[in-house]
């Protein structure tokens, strides 16, 4: 169904349509203007400090409106802006929740990351129970929903407050072997080479750069994290040589993280390489279990290359070994899906990473006009939790996408001592992330005025490397301002 939005208030007219996606999908919103078969009306006012928010829905079959009212907020800016979204939310949902008679599992949440409203109710002083009926009446979460929040929320506990000078390093490496079908980093298929060498050659002056810029500004930077693309693509010598170049200029981490990726990247004399560095994680992507998926999503390994590679790795001394899947890949019912959370089960990974599949447009399936089948996708996702649980693993982290099967969520789970401090970082947006390589996102965290200032590298290789010295320059100005706050404090 196309549905035309009609709203007084262009400046939510997004919000708008991310509430009609959650009920008819990717496309359904659209403007007037183009050809639809219902018309979902705005209607706002502000009388004696109230707000009232209408939205009428009209088609050839059905017509039926809701409203809302709330205290308009007393101050302006932000704060006002962002109660006013939630209220306009909230009546639209309402409305198409009483159209289709379907409860979305995240209720009205459009957001990627639920456990911060978690937090912000703590943080206004909120108990746990009172922080988690807040979250179920203003957005009607599911009550299967708010339980993995709570899950994460008592994971995450003493994981999340750092010191002010805290800073994760981020390194990006953005070479594939084969493009995966569903994919839209800005990574790139190795191909012949040729841009290898030159992109680590810019790679390493950034490396340099920022190292200089991270002592002049007293950053504390104690996890790192080498992600893609997939960083083992490249060479066991040209691997080596980046462990080795971070570990001069940076110093040994409390912890690293390298996704491995794909096991037909790796070999027994690359893995004793990382091993042989203070590398304390890897990946092991399997993403599936089933041959005939792996082919049709464009990944060159078979299931049991993902087996023999992850032995190989538990030969060599790997005691933290995470692994991805991903719920809801073209050509897979709940059965096969199943299959490879037994083979999961009997590997024993440490850590278990359970994504939904999102048709992101950047993605070679969205440009093949790939339709996600969806009506397994959640007891998918719900099987990803209880085979972690039966590992002995806990939910520690989720987050959200647009375009992803049944509105639903990707969850990182681990056992206690094997918790990546990076991703909690990264995910909740409580420390300051120097991200470094093409398309990387520098995050400084800014407490005191509650923002975050980022510095993005720009994702081309190409331009990259032609303009590294402009990347490094964009970093050391925006976490000149981070010193400056940590100096006015200090003062």
């Amino acid at each position: 169904m196309k549905i035309a939005i009609e709203t007084p208030l262009e400046g939510f007219r997004n919000d708008i349509a991310d509430v009609v996606r959650l009920f008819y999908g990717e496309g359904a919103a659209v403007t007037a203007q183009e050809a639809h078969d219902a018309t979902l009306t705005h209607a706002h006012a502000l009388e004696d400090g109230v707000w009232t928010e209408r939205f009428a829905f009209s088609s050839q079959t059905n017509a039926q409106e809701t409203t809302l009212r709330s205290e308009a907020a007393t101050d302006s800016g932000l704060e006002e802006k962002r109660r006013l979204k939630r209220l306009i939310k909230r009546c639209c949902y309402q409305l198409m929740k009483e159209i289709t008679g379907r409860r979305p599992a995240w209720g009205s949440l459009t957001g990627i990351r639920p456990t911060r409203l978690y937090y912000q109710q703590m943080e206004r002083g909120s108990t746990r129970a009172q922080a988690r009926a807040a979250l179920e009446t203003l957005f009607d979460l599911s009550s299967e929903k708010l339980e993995l929040l709570d899950e994460i929320i008592d994971a995450q506990a003493g994981l999340v407050d750092r010191p002010a000078n805290a800073c994760d390093l981020y390194v990006g490496i953005p070479f594939c072997t084969t493009r995966c079908a569903y994919c839209s980093f800005s990574s790139g298929e190795i191909g012949d080479g040729r841009l290898v060498e030159p992109y680590l050659h810019a790679l390493f002056h950034e490396i340099d750069l920022c190292a200089e810029m991270a002592r002049d500004l007293r950053l504390d930077i104690r996890v790192g994290y080498i992600g893609g693309g997939t960083p083992s693509s490249l060479s066991t010598a040209q691997l080596d040589r980046l462990l080795t170049h971070l570990r001069s200029r940076f110093g040994g981490l409390q912890e690293w993280t390298v996704e491995a990726g794909r096991p037909d990247t790796l070999d027994r004399e690359k893995l004793a390489m990382m091993k042989s560095h203070p590398v304390t994680r890897i990946s092991i992507n399997p993403q599936t279990m089933n041959d005939e998926t792996l082919v049709r999503i464009g990944r060159m390994h078979t299931a049991q290359q993902t087996i023999d590679c992850y032995h190989l790795a538990r030969e060599l001394g790997f005691e933290d070994i995470n692994m991805d899947v991903i719920a809801a890949l073209p050509g897979e019912d709940y059965a096969m899906f199943a299959h490879t959370m037994d083979v999961i089960r009997d590997l024993n990974p440490d850590s278990l990473t359970v994504h939904t599949l999102a048709i992101k447009r950047a993605s070679r399936l969205h440009e093949q006009r790939y339709e996600q089948q969806e009506e397994d996708a959640a007891r998918m996702v719900a099987l990803g939790r209880e085979t972690a649980h039966a590992m002995g693993m806990r939910a520690y982290y989720l987050y959200r996408q647009k375009y992803m099967a049944q509105n639903l969520e990707n969850v990182g789970y681990a056992r206690p001592q094997r918790i990546c401090r990076y991703n909690i970082d990264n995910m909740e947006e409580t420390v300051s992330v120097l991200a470094l390589g093409a398309g990387g996102i520098s995050k400084c965290v800014m407490r005191q005025e509650e923002k975050i200032l980022r510095a993005p590298n720009i994702a081309n290789i190409e331009q990259y490397i032609a303009r590294v010295d402009e990347m490094a320059a964009r970093k050391r100005a925006v976490f000149a301002e981070k010193a400056k706050q940590l100096a006015r404090e200090g003062e």
